[in-house]
């Protein structure tokens, strides 16, 4: 392997994307801080046609991952959501966000920024009205109980922190590792590799369909990975495809929602995910394949060639320059958050006198321990709850039964792993 090409490689990608990414994740901040839960709730509880596209439209622009949306979806089925509605947040929201649209923009083009949340409304609102259609009984149970703890504190502390800090706390690394594949798929899969079985798109989709359902790709780390592979050949379609499904859908995600939500209310939103990412797959193909592979080429080539930069006095000018900035501000951002997260893993928590510890599986980002913590606070007895991510663990200061609070939690859609012995 050639690591000066690798690392040349690595370094046009994120340059195309940073200063998009840090633009999406301020958006994102402010989303989370000014616009209000209640705000969301308020248009989701009715089971009709309108509440399923208010969430499709809802979910689009919030940076959840797919692991993140699933608490949350839960979240908004106990504060009185229809199960269509729900089935179209699941669907719709870990598909795209203002972030993942803004680095699709720099690094895809105008065209897959503009077809991606358009597939991703349409699989939404599909799934929600199929939910509504074949689930008529009561499939999710209510939490009445259930609502949201207010957050504290200076308002642009908290969109900062929640942009720059949560937000690349939960992506970061699963960012870092789309960017590092997509480099190592630049200079590793020969040309020639997906134009073998070019003249069968619908087999290219597939065989993406059969890496990308399993494994965890988060909505902004696919874009490298795809552009990376259409360079190598591979079809816009069948690009689209993984675009859809990776952030979508995983195997831990799809166990989550049976266990939550049911068998039945499961095979909906896979088969709607699937079945609309081929669908969209076509219409990238049968639109303007060509158009779409050039102006990828163009992206990630832009700085490619060592002479061209060499002799081309431009590329030191002053939006190059910008670019530079932003991805060292990234890198630093991205650095930071696995740091923390490290520093986080091996800290030994103290735990106080009067308090509970039990495990709780399957939390995986800042959206998740919001949840646990969340349906903690309502139980009887409970004077604070505090979730350890990285740990899997849960403390609890007062007094709970075991039972309800088991109960609790799985109805948040994690797994109650029992008391810790101290």
């Amino acid at each position: 392997m050639d690591v000066q090409w690798f690392f040349r490689s690595f370094l046009d990608i994120i340059n195309e994307m940073s200063p998009y990414l840090l633009l999406g994740f301020l958006i994102a901040g402010i989303l989370h801080v000014f616009v209000p839960r209640k705000f969301y709730r308020k248009y989701l509880s009715k089971d009709n046609k309108l509440s399923v596209l208010y969430a499709a439209l809802i979910g689009i622009p919030l940076p959840l991952c797919s692991c993140g949306v699933i608490p949350t979806a839960i979240g908004l089925k106990n504060e009185k959501a229809s199960n269509g509605a729900v089935a179209s947040f699941l669907i719709a929201t870990p598909q795209t966000g203002i972030d993942s649209i803004l680095a699709t923009f720099s690094l895809m083009g105008l065209g897959f920024a503009i077809i991606r949340p358009t597939a991703a409304l349409v699989t939404g609102v599909c799934g929600g009205l199929l939910i509504n259609r074949l689930l008529k009984e009561k499939t999710i149970e209510d939490n009445t109980d259930y609502s949201c703890q207010i957050e504290e504190g200076n308002k642009i502390v908290r969109v900062f922190k929640y942009a720059y800090i949560d937000m690349i706390q939960n992506i970061g690394a699963r960012l870092l590792v789309g960017l590092l594949l997509a480099a190592l798929i630049n200079i590793a899969i020969p040309d020639e590799f997906f134009l073998s079985f070019g003249n069968y798109p619908l087999l290219q989709m597939l065989v993406i369909l059969l890496i990308a359902i399993p494994m965890y790709i988060c909505s902004t780390g696919s874009i490298p990975i795809a552009a990376a592979l259409i360079m190598k050949g591979l079809s816009p379609g069948a690009a689209l495809v993984m675009l859809m499904a990776g952030p979508a859908v995983n195997m831990a995600s799809i166990l989550v929602v049976k266990k939550s939500l049911g068998s039945k209310f499961t095979w909906i939103y896979v088969l709607t995910i699937v079945v609309g990412a081929i669908i969209f797959g076509y219409i990238v193909n049968f639109l303007n394949a060509h158009t779409a592979i050039s102006f990828v080429q163009n992206s990630m080539s832009n700085n490619c060639d060592a002479t061209c930069c060499q002799n081309n006095t431009n590329s030191m000018g002053s939006f190059s320059i910008f670019k530079l900035i932003c991805s060292i501000i990234l890198i630093i951002l991205i650095i930071n958050a696995l740091v923390m997260k490290l520093f986080a893993k091996f800290k030994k928590t103290e735990v106080a006198e009067g308090t509970l510890t039990y495990r709780v599986n399957g939390m995986h980002c800042s959206h998740c321990k919001a949840a646990v913590e969340d349906a903690t606070m309502k139980l009887k007895g409970v004077k604070s709850a505090t979730a350890d991510v990285n740990a899997k663990t849960l403390v609890i200061e007062g007094s709970v039964d075991e039972n309800k609070l088991k109960t609790a939690i799985e109805k948040a859609g994690f797994e109650f792993g029992g008391r810790i012995s101290e």
